[in-house]
């Protein structure tokens, strides 16, 4: 699901929030500048589990897969056996980290590995970090974003702690925002795009739905890489994570009354009525 807008106005200028966005996409134009032959900027700041665990240690990391020219028999459900062809991972020395590997836990979530990667977190965090700020404040929202962000990477790090693949992606600390947005505002609509095979529905969702399913996918996937974490390539762990802390922070802060309270206003132009319409009338979209 692709959130359009949510119906939550800000009461201040999300400062830090723009500026989560601003270093990210800085960081991100960084990467672009490295050479292709010489792009390291990935394995000195993203966070690679076993350096965390053995910062020691001479780390290698996977690069490329390659056929040996050998066969393996593999016997499919049907019973039917064929000769399938055996791969190596081709495995290098990782550059050295640029910080000591512990803050790397804090560093990875600056990074992104590609330009829908980095477009699809920061969109995220647009439409549910400036509620969340008016919330916690300026101050608060930037320790609750980093802290976010760091616990996130640490729930990867459990799921996976002899990993050599660096991890980068602000997804985990995004979702701890998400997480407090669905706590502090279980009133909000959020409007969205919803792929129904080669159409895009738009709809309006109640933001805990819209929050809980892609939660409850994130589990899905989560559980089921249990035990191909690394062939997955996505650290489904990291968002469930931040998604939980998020949550739990916010409701425990809440309780004692540290956050401001909610803002129960709507922005002009996005009550339910309006938004429904908004997306009746432009219908469905082929791509």
């Amino acid at each position: 699901m692709i959130p359009l807008r949510d119906n939550i106005p800000s009461r201040s200028f999300p400062v830090v929030n723009v500026t989560m966005i601003a270093a990210c996409g800085l960081v991100f134009l960084a990467q672009l500048m490295e050479p292709p032959d010489n792009a390291t900027l990935v394995e000195r700041f993203g966070m690679i589990p076993a350096r965390v665990l053995h910062p020691s240690q001479s780390i290698e990391i996977p690069v490329a897969q390659e056929e040996t020219g050998n066969f393996e028999r593999r016997r499919l459900p049907s019973g039917e056996v064929v000769h399938v062809p055996v791969v190596r991972t081709v495995m290098r020395p990782a550059a050295p980290a640029g910080v000591p590997a512990v803050l790397t836990l804090l560093t990875c979530i600056f990074l992104h590995g590609g330009w829908m990667h980095f477009l699809g977190n920061m969109w995220f965090l647009w439409i549910f970090g400036d509620n969340v700020e008016d919330r916690f404040g300026h101050f608060g929202y930037l320790l609750f974003y980093l802290t976010a962000g760091a616990a996130a990477s640490l729930a990867h790090l459990a799921s996976a702690p002899g990993s050599t693949m660096p991890t980068i992606g602000a997804s985990g600390a995004i979702a701890g925002v998400m997480g407090a947005y669905m706590v502090s505002y279980p009133h909000g609509r959020v409007q969205a795009l919803i792929p129904l095979g080669p159409i895009l529905q738009m709809s309006v969702i109640p933001a805990p739905v819209f929050l809980g399913i892609w939660m409850l996918m994130q589990l899905f996937q989560g559980v089921s890489s249990i035990n191909s974490v690394e062939s997955t390539g996505v650290a489904w762990w990291a968002h469930i994570g931040g998604f939980a802390i998020g949550a739990a922070a916010t409701w425990l802060l809440d309780k004692v009354h540290f956050l401001s309270p909610r803002n129960t206003s709507i922005r002009p132009g996005t009550d339910h009525a309006t938004m429904y319409r908004v997306g009746r009338g432009r219908g469905s979209y082929r791509f």
